[in-house]
This record gives structure tokens, sequence and C-alpha cells, in this order.
């Protein structure tokens, strides 16, 4: 099997460069988050239970992929360098919970753990493993929502995939965050496809025209959207939601006595995100909706729509999307042009603590735990450095 290594952090080359200049290269800058990222890694090597390898007890596969993807992103480190013992030990935890089905969990969250370790595994993928790699992928596929009749989407949530099940044929409900890493965790592993051949075309395939129709129900675009969750209000435009008539954000009574839903931030750069994975042009107004909505909306402060809850993951989103995305400067509702690599750098560096972590005071989704929080801040930091 001859693997594409090059994976660490080369995705999709969805052009939507806001600014034909490239931003300055901040070699100083550049320096301060090699050094942060340093101490990040320092922490989270302490954090490992050098007995089963993992990170976090909470969801220990899940976290554990984390903490290994952050380790193979480390500014500098080349995709055919031989793995950290860390990282090793972390990699036989995760391959200790391939379950019977192909998912890789320890009991829920099937999906939600499955996407997140192939994605760590294909980071540095081992020949013996491409079973186990391919079996990942299936049961990922297997979680697509279809339900009503099969085939065709009739229902809000087909097409998208949620947090997951044990029983590949009771898919969980669909949500546009688990949708997102999903599609990352079958895009990496599209290598073992090519690598494949001929074999490879026997692979069973997402939907993708029925992910690209999930993703967008879940966007507040009247012209593409019909629902009548859906907001008219020009502020939510382009934005999304957690899910069709379902938000993490804030609800408004309109004049006609529908309830709709705003848009809000970090799950807008998951949307963004999803579009990407799944091959969707930068000229489709779906995608410049998206992009209109989180230029208008930037900020570091919060994670506009739902303030402090869930920021870092809004600030992980941000980085992998704009970054994935060749974005060099967002211009602002009023007008100001800012480079949102270096603000996004600073914001970083001035959070992080002075054991080398970071931990969110809102502790909403588990980001008060400095494994996931530590974990998020580092790939986030990695993929500016990468796209200084």
């Amino acid at each position: 099997m001859k693997l594409a290594v090059a994976l660490s952090l080369a995705l999709p080359s969805m052009l939507l460069a806001q600014s034909g200049t490239q931003p300055a290269r901040h070699e100083s800058l550049k320096q301060e988050i090699r050094l942060a990222y340093d101490r990040g890694l320092a922490f989270l090597k302490g954090k490992q239970n050098t007995e089963t390898g993992q990170w976090g007890d909470a969801e220990p596969v899940a976290f554990t992929a984390l903490a290994i993807i952050s380790q193979l992103l480390t500014p500098g480190r080349q995709p055919t360098d031989a793995p950290s013992p860390e990282v090793e030990k972390g990699y036989a935890f995760l391959l200790k919970n391939v379950q019977p089905d192909g998912g890789i969990y320890v009991k829920a969250r099937a999906n939600y753990n499955t996407s997140l370790a192939l994605t760590a595994l294909m980071l540095s993928p081992k020949p013996q493993d491409e079973k186990i790699l391919l079996a990942a992928r299936r049961f990922i596929i297997g979680q697509q929502n279809d339900f009503d009749e099969k085939g065709k989407a009739d229902n809000a949530f087909d097409g998208g995939i949620g947090y997951g099940t044990p029983k590949p044929d009771k898919p969980a409900h669909a949500d546009l965050s688990n949708t997102h890493f999903a599609l990352e965790a079958l895009y990496y592993s599209q290598a073992l496809l090519a690598d494949k051949g001929d074999a490879g075309k026997d692979e069973p395939q997402l939907n993708f025209a029925a992910a690209i129709q999930f993703i967008q129900n879940c966007q507040n675009r009247p012209e593409t959207n019909k629902a009548s969750w859906v907001s008219t209000d020009k502020a939510d435009a382009g934005g999304f939601v957690y899910s069709p008539g379902e938000t993490r954000g804030k609800e408004e009574k309109t004049p006609d006595g529908r309830t709709a839903l705003r848009s809000y931030g970090s799950i807008s750069y998951a949307g963004m995100l999803s579009f990407i994975y799944a091959g969707l042009d930068k000229d489709d107004p779906r995608v410049k909706a998206v992009m209109q909505w989180l230029s208008e909306n930037y900020t570091l402060e919060e994670n506009p729509g739902v303030g402090p809850e869930g920021l870092y993951y809004y600030y992980h989103t941000m980085a992998k999307a704009l970054a994935i995305a060749d974005v060099d400067f967002l211009k602002t509702k009023d007008g100001q042009t800012v480079d949102w690599r270096a603000d996004l750098a600073k914001k970083l560096l001035n959070l992080q603590q002075g054991d080398g972590s970071w931990a969110n005071s809102a502790g909403r989704w588990m980001e008060s735990d400095t494994t996931l929080a530590t974990s998020y801040m580092l790939m986030a930091l990695a993929r500016v450095h990468e796209s200084m």
C-alpha cells in the first residue's frame, strides 16, 4: 500500500482569497507560535495516560485523536517524519477500540469518534492498518441519513451524519458539526481508494449530492432553503444553524408568527468547511453567502451568536476554514480589512496559560477540559503558521 503521506495540511485548494496580495510572513510572530506550540505539546504529553496511551476520559477516542492530530501538525514537522512514542501509544489506543462494525469508539457517539480517529490515523497511515481504515470509512458512510423513501432526499436530515450509534442501520439524526467531521475524514481517506486502483471502485461512496442538500438545509439562505425556520433578516443571510430546525444560538419571533433561527459563528465555519469537503466551487452562491456572513461577523472576542460558549471550537474551525480556503484578508461590515492570521495568532498566544495549556472558562461542550481546549488551539495555531 503506497498511501499518500503528505496529508498534514494539504486540503482542497478551493481558492477564496479576498485579496490578491499575500500577507507578510510575520517571521517574528511565527517564532512565537512555535515556542507556544512547544509549550502546548509538553502539556499535552504530560496529560497522556502512560498505561493506556489515551488522552481524556469523557470521550477518550475523540480526545486521543485530537491530541494526535495536534502533534502531527507541529510546525516544521514533515509528513514523512516518524511519529513520536506518545503518538504511537495513542495510535495503539485507537486501534484497541476498533469495533466489529468497523467503527472506532468505546460505547456511544460512534461517528464522532470514528471520524476523528480515521483522520488521525490517515495523517501517518501504516500499510498493516489498511483494512481497519477502509472499514472505518465504510462505517462513516453507513451513518449517512436516508429517512423516509430510500434514495430520495425527502427528509430535511437526509444526506447528513449525526453523532452516530453502534447500529449503522439506525443512524442518529444528522447535525452540521458531525457532518463536517465525517466529510473531513472521508476526504483524507480518499487516498486509500486511489491506492487500490480499480479495486477501489467497488468501495461504497457517500451520496455527496444528498450531503450538499443537507448542508444547504442548515443554511440561512431563503433562496435555497424554504424551511419555515429560515431567517429573512439580512443579518443572518448566508450563516448556518446546527441542524434543520435546531440551533445552538438564538431564536427570534417574526412578525408573521414564525420562529426564526439565528446564524452563529462556529457552525457557520463548519458549514463552509462542509461545502469545501463536498466539492462546491468558490463561485457557488451558497459558498459566497457564508463567506460574506463570516466576513461581516468577524470577531475574536466571542463566538458570534453564542458568546463565550464554543469559543475554542470557533477559533479552531475559523483557522482551518480560512487557511484551507486560502483567504488572506477579511473585510468586515464596517469596511475594515483585517489580517485574520496575525490577529488570531496573537489572540491565542495571549490566552495560553502558564503551564502551556488553554481552557475556556465557559465549560459548555467540554471546553473547560484542558486536553480538548489545548488540542483545539494547537490545531488552530498549526493552520495559521502553515498558511503565513
